[in-house]
């Protein structure tokens, strides 16, 4: 039986997942997708274009609203929708925040900032330590509670997170308890997966999204639309 390189080299692209002998398959035929999640159909339409039938690129996910402008990947799609799920399963539950932003401490005022910023301004309720967290609080028990409020989790992975995980400071803690929640959307940023996964094996293994490939209001966007009902 062929096994799957996604622990190992991940599952980037289309190209990448067409790569991989144990998923092509099914990649190419967008037939579904198993991993610990269980197995999903993800539903999507997609753009217009020149030709017969067969596939058409721009897959739009079954979430993304109609006449929306923002564009999507299949690899994309693969990566978003089982967090879509776990999404649409909590979105009843009372008085919880849309995300909670993992990110590391030397970030606060920079990408952890504007990624918070974007979301913000598109309506996403996000949980911050910047603005959560009280001075003369217990920073890990408010994380805590933050992690309990939130419906799902984005990781912010950049150089500095890297340097954090490997000292197991608090992002380390934040990550542990994501990534046992199911709950988690790496956004790499100035870093690579490669990196990632030399420092975080488990996390490297999860699709995500990069700012290498579109910028970060682009990473934003297409949040905003994942954490919308």
């Amino acid at each position: 039986m062929s096994r799957c390189t996604a622990p190992v080299e991940g599952h980037r692209s289309a190209s990448a997942a067409a790569a991989c002998p144990a998923c092509r398959g099914r990649y190419g035929r967008y037939t579904g997708y198993s991993s610990s999640y269980g197995s999903y159909s993800p539903s999507y339409s997609s753009a217009a274009g020149s030709g017969g039938g067969g596939y058409r690129s721009s897959p739009r996910p079954s979430w993304s609203r109609a006449g929306s402008s923002v564009s999507y990947t299949a690899a994309d799609v693969l990566a978003l929708t089982p967090v879509r799920r776990i999404f649409e399963s909590r979105a009843a539950l009372p008085d919880l925040r849309d995300v909670f932003l993992c990110h590391a401490w030397d970030d606060r005022q920079g990408a952890a900032k504007e990624l918070h910023d974007q979301l913000e301004s598109r309506g996403v309720s996000v949980w911050f330590s910047e603005k959560d967290v009280a001075l003369g609080t217990s920073l890990l028990r408010e994380i805590d509670k933050g992690l309990a409020k939130s419906r799902v989790g984005i990781v912010l992975v950049t150089p500095a997170l890297l340097r954090r995980v490997r000292g197991e400071g608090i992002a380390e803690k934040e990550l542990s308890a994501l990534l046992a929640r199911d709950l988690l959307v790496p956004i790499v940023h100035e870093t690579t997966y490669e990196a990632l996964r030399d420092v975080s094996p488990l996390l490297g293994s999860r699709s995500g999204l990069s700012t290498t490939e579109e910028s970060m209001a682009a990473v934003a966007a297409k949040l905003a639309e994942l954490v919308t009902v």
